[in-house]
């Protein structure tokens, strides 16, 4: 986990103000707590559009936080949920974040901010306070998401691809391939069909990884770096051809940065 103290070496805010930080994702929730330049243990749960019983259970024995920042883009039953246990437990609204076109050194490719993730726009961030190298972001989820990241903080735009699961689900659906659980491992090809949908999904993801990483250094003429995160980056290690850092939290790294941005007034 080295990449993620890394990313994570640049977080500042006022010592002894604790807050509460959420990632909803599409599957999971993760949350961790941020004092004094510090980002604590992650916790990271399904949150199947509420809130689990295991969170409200662990939140309950929280101190009450200065304040809490939220990415979502799991949806607005778990977001609704959120908000009415914050209120519950401290009086506090969560903040749920949006992007914007410039902030933190990063100044987004899209046209219309809300149109761009907000859990990417966070990953750009957190990216961007930890390195000065162009930068390719894999975020493999539910969806399996690319940006690329410029030196001077210039996003040059992405890719998003079904993520394994759903690619592997959506293949499967239409035909008459029976599933196979277990996960491809050596060659990159498959000997057996169901086998080859398995490798298929994991190598696809790679390559596309592999081309944008190549044409993201001949854009920045350097070599650039590959930070991977989301829930299915252990699937896509043995596969990926170019050198990578893991960061499995960059979304709450960005939300970190984002309380040491003066001007960001989240």
């Amino acid at each position: 986990m080295e990449a993620t103290r890394a990313l994570g070496a640049s977080i500042v805010n006022h010592p002894r103000i604790m807050n509460l930080l959420i990632d909803i994702g599409n599957t999971n929730l993760r949350w961790a707590l941020h004092e004094a330049r510090r980002l604590e243990a992650v916790q990271v749960l399904v949150h199947s559009g509420g809130v689990p019983l295991d969170l409200l259970a662990a939140w309950e024995r929280l101190a009450p936080p200065s304040r809490v920042l939220v990415s979502n883009v799991g949806g607005e039953s778990v977001a609704r949920a959120v908000r009415q246990v914050t209120r519950a437990y401290w009086g506090l609204d969560p903040e749920f974040v949006t992007p914007r076109v410039e902030l933190a050194g990063v100044r987004i490719a899209y046209a219309e901010p809300s149109r761009l993730g907000v859990d990417r726009w966070l990953s750009l961030i957190a990216a961007r306070a930890a390195t000065s190298r162009a930068t390719l972001i894999l975020d493999a989820g539910t969806a399996a998401t690319f940006d690329l990241l410029l030196a001077d903080g210039r996003h040059l735009g992405g890719l998003i691809l079904p993520g394994i699961e759903m690619m592997r689900s959506s293949l499967l659906a239409g035909t008459h391939i029976p599933r196979i659980e277990r996960e491809p491992v050596g060659d990159p090809w498959a000997c057996d069909t169901g086998a080859a949908v398995a490798a298929g999904s994991v190598q696809a993801i790679a390559a596309v990884a592999a081309r944008l990483y190549d044409r993201l250094g001949d854009e920045a003429d350097e070599t650039p770096q590959l930070v991977l995160t989301g829930g299915d980056a252990e699937r896509l290690r043995a596969a990926l051809e170019r050198p990578f850092e893991e960061s499995p939290h960059l979304v709450l790294l960005g939300l970190a940065r984002l309380l040491e941005t003066p001007a960001s007034c989240v």
